[in-house]
């Protein structure tokens, strides 16, 4: 290996790391006002729609803030369908930053704003922080080891999650910080590593001749790109949407409501088991999403993570079935879920919108798909968390989510078979367009 190949993985590597560490620091401000329950404020309701004189949605106090931050979070990913596919390189940066600041502002609004007005800081927190995704997914694409890459920064979504989480749980506990004060000092903790690992990340390099010739280069797109992508593979691209949408029902669930799905189980004392079951979870996913590096035929590396996503749907109903009947423990249920769950996830953000971008041979970045999945897959979400509020809001998470998990798996299975018929069909990547026209020119000679 020549010292300059050698000087180029180091920085790929470096930019892997920094792009986890980025992201990891950036859960430090969404997700620690999970870890409390806010169960002496249960008798804090909603009551925005009314039926003769009764309510029609009513919302515990912890779904209310759940609900709140979800509406910023798919807000900004509405918003960033337009600005992360259009954003130039030089202003990644310090857009980062500049948004994650407004996130930690917003959660010292939470911590000290009378009662009434903490669920509108948590949409204030969760606006800016649906961004940040997408500035740092667009340092990685379009490179022959973007999946690896990619994979390692997926990582840190769901190692970040447990791990803020405990964090939460053992400054509440152990250290007697205030429930509402917690995400401001957990945020405070990790705000100079973020701003360390920001600048790691703006010294990654540029994608070489060969990420661009097997990959294709990655392009800001206008409306006219954006609209012209979607007509040219809208049939399968909705498949693969709904799919997208139903993954990110059920993980968000996961999240949000881990303390609780624990909870139901009978798991109250250990913060930090939470932890541990999402390292074990992230140790395997990017294990088995990082490998479609060794695919350098992109229909090929498409056919191969659909159907490990089928599979993972079948463990993600067979985890069901065996929670049901009790055949599984908790830290057994809450890793084959895990697995089961960011698998395909994972696979979207490492493989799947690499590939079809590359596959396509149209001007496209990946932070457009990222981001028109992300806005529908979380307003499905939120969706469905007020319709089980008004349809009865039960103390009990762990039954409803074992319920989503069968009835979803099963319709994601067919969904994602019906979506790789499409793709064979009308999908042509650059490599296996070549090769069919020397296997004409050899005919013509």
């Amino acid at each position: 290996m020549t010292k300059s190949r050698l000087n180029s993985k180091l920085h790929l590597a470096i930019a892997a790391v920094a792009a986890f560490s980025t992201y990891f620091c950036m859960y430090a401000f969404r997700k620690p006002f999970t870890a409390a329950t806010y169960e002496d404020y249960s008798g804090f309701e909603l009551g925005a729609l009314t039926i003769a004189g009764g309510p029609l949605i009513v919302l515990g106090f912890k779904t209310m803030l759940v609900v709140s931050q979800l509406t910023g979070y798919m807000l900004s990913k509405v918003i960033g369908i337009k600005v992360i596919s259009e954003m130039q390189t030089r202003n990644r940066a310090g857009t980062i930053i500049a948004l994650v600041v407004l996130a930690e502002l917003a959660l010292v609004g939470f911590s000290y704003l009378p009662l009434s007005w903490k669920p509108l800081m948590l949409f204030l927190n969760g606006l800016p922080l649906g961004m940040i995704f997408g500035l740092v997914m667009s340092y990685l694409e379009g490179r022959r080891q973007t999946e690896a890459m990619s994979a390692v920064l997926c990582a840190s979504f769901i190692v970040s999650s447990g791990t803020v989480k405990s964090i939460g749980q053992w400054l509440i506990q152990d250290m007697g910080v205030n429930e509402f004060q917690m995400p401001m000092v957990t945020g405070f903790l990790f705000l100079i590593p973020l701003i360390v690992s920001v600048w790691m990340l703006q010294k990654t390099p540029q994608p070489d001749v060969s990420d661009l010739r097997e990959r294709s280069e990655r392009k800001a797109m206008n409306r006219a790109a954006r609209w012209s992508f979607f007509k040219a593979f809208w049939p399968g691209f909705c498949l693969i949407l709904l799919v997208y949408m139903a993954i990110t029902l059920l993980r968000t669930i996961r999240d949000d409501f881990g303390v609780e799905l624990w909870r139901d189980m009978g798991v109250t004392e250990e913060p930090w088991g939470y932890a541990t079951s999402e390292t074990i979870v992230a140790i395997c996913v990017t294990a088995f999403n990082a490998g479609a590096i060794w695919i350098s035929h992109n229909l090929t590396a498409l056919r191969v993570t659909f159907v490990m996503m089928c599979g993972s749907f079948v463990l993600i109903g067979l985890s069901a079935v065996m929670q049901h009947l009790g055949w599984l423990g908790p830290l057994s249920f809450m890793v084959a879920c895990g697995v089961g769950l960011y698998l395909p996830y994972v696979a979207f953000h490492t493989t799947v919108f690499e590939r079809l971008v590359a596959a396509s041979g149209r001007p496209a970045n990946m932070g457009f798909l990222l981001y028109v999945a992300d806005s529908l897959g979380y307003l499905g979400y939120g969706l469905v968390l007020v319709a089980r509020n008004t349809v009865g809001n039960s103390r009990e998470v762990l039954p409803y989510f074992v319920q989503l998990l069968a009835v979803i798996a099963v319709l994601s299975f067919v969904a994602l078979l019906l979506a790789l018929v499409y793709f064979q069909r009308v999908l042509r990547s650059p490599l296996e367009t070549s090769e069919q026209e020397n296997e004409a020119t050899e005919v013509v000679g």
